[in-house]
């Protein structure tokens, strides 16, 4: 299992949202940057408060061009709930048989127990330009990616 890395062109992929519409990465590909976060559970205390960060940050995410997506292995229905009950903005991906994080190469924790959280953010293009890991820095995820997609937006103005 190779992980994407900063460099890399960020693999396609298709998912179910938490409305059931199947997404694809592809459709994003050339109008907007991507910050794809990969959580463990729904409803659970960390993830709770990481979806949440991000949904108070999602005014900012968007004045900077940026498409917010969580995936994790949980069901469609169980995905609307979360999304349902922290009111939650932006996509909420079905990973349930988790080939998308292992496409990712996303690591699991505590002995392989716990799905890993990591977050990319790509370019306009889909080319990987950040990639953070950590189980335990809950808002740094959504406060990294937002330095980075803010810095694309003011990078791509003046080109």
């Amino acid at each position: 299992m190779k992980a994407i890395k900063a460099g890399d062109m960020i693999p396609d992929f298709s998912l179910p949202d938490q409305d059931g519409n199947m997404v694809s990465i592809s459709d994003y590909l050339g109008k907007k940057q991507l910050v794809i976060f990969f959580y463990p559970q729904d409803g659970s205390l960390s993830c709770t408060r990481e979806a949440c960060y991000f949904r108070d940050l999602m005014d900012v995410f968007e004045e900077a061009d940026a498409e917010v997506i969580g995936i994790s292995g949980q069901s469609v229905e169980s995905h609307k709930n979360f999304a349902t009950a922290n009111n939650l903005k932006y996509r909420l991906l079905a990973d349930t048989n988790n080939e998308v994080r292992k496409l990712f190469g996303v690591p699991s924790t505590m002995f392989g127990l716990i799905p890993g959280r990591v977050t990319y953010v790509t370019d306009r293009n889909g080319k990987v330009v950040f990639v953070f890991n950590s189980q335990t820095e809950i808002q740094r995820h959504a406060d990294e990616a937002l330095k980075i997609c803010l810095l694309l937006k003011k990078n791509t103005r003046s080109d």
